[in-house]
């Protein structure tokens, strides 16, 4: 059984077909998916459809590049949303200085923190975004996370050093179809020297399909290549690759196969 930790199904790639395709989801054996907010919005369709679809699940936050004055109306809905009981997760959340004229830095990192705050205090799982923006993230982490809430850094980008320090403060690395580039030599050397109980595997669908793929429209049902791909780095089975990240994927988010 495959289980997709990050994909964004509300996304408008999929209005034409988003019915018949989740519910093909478990016909193709990718039995659970959690469907990540990236704002107060899509988290309100994120909570839609997971009500509408058994193997659906939640996750709410709001995005580094999704950050506005409202941050106060914001954080309170969040934690209103928490109290449905398949929300699974906040996130995704975090810091993303790729475009210079993107949101105020000092902004994403206040939302950064207070969600955070409210992660933890709900004990919710976490999900980070963090791009260009390592030693920030880093920072925060180590004043502000206490290691009660599991969390990943989804999508990871970084280096091997930025996986040991991560990993060694006790966080999962979300893997996604960015392995299976001819250009991806830094997330072949993570995987290679990560544990493989911190390994999440995850589409971040519509976006980053995998080879041969690559620059299409991206779907839970392209994981098997990101698993190939894995067990290939590893020497492993991709059996074992889908049996050890959908375990790993239910003690992240706290689920039962009952569930």
């Amino acid at each position: 059984m495959i289980f997709d930790t990050h994909a964004h199904y509300d996304d408008r790639d999929f209005d034409g077909d988003r019915e018949e395709l989740i519910e093909s989801l478990p016909l193709n054996n990718v039995t659970k998916v959690v469907n990540v907010g990236a704002s107060i919005m899509s988290s309100y369709w994120c909570l839609d459809l997971c009500h509408k679809y058994d193997h659906i699940y939640a996750a709410i936050g709001v995005h580094p590049s999704d950050v506005y004055l409202n941050m106060d109306k914001d954080l309170e809905q969040l934690f209103g949303f928490c109290s449905d009981p398949k929300v699974v997760a906040i996130g995704e959340i975090g810091l993303d200085y790729h475009f210079e004229d993107d949101t105020d830095h000092a902004l994403q990192r206040e939302y950064f923190i207070k969600q955070l705050y409210i992660a933890q205090k709900l004990k919710k799982s976490i999900i980070i975004h963090s791009r260009d923006a390592a030693k920030d993230t880093l920072d925060i982490l180590k004043e502000n996370y206490t290691g009660e809430s599991k969390t990943v850094m989804h999508c990871f980008s970084y280096s091997e050093e930025v996986a040991k320090e991560i990993l060694d403060m006790g966080l999962y690395i979300g893997i996604g179809g960015v392995v299976t580039f001819k250009n991806a030599r830094k997330m072949v050397d993570v995987v290679k020297s990560m544990p493989l109980e911190r390994l999440l595997i995850e589409t971040d669908c519509p976006y980053l399909a995998p080879t041969p793929h690559r620059g299409k429209r991206n779907s839970s049902l392209y994981l098997p290549l990101v698993i190939e791909k894995i067990s290939e780095i590893r020497g492993i089975s991709p059996k074992e690759v889908e049996e050890i990240t959908y375990n790993n994927a239910m003690e992240f988010y706290g689920l039962s196969d009952g569930e």
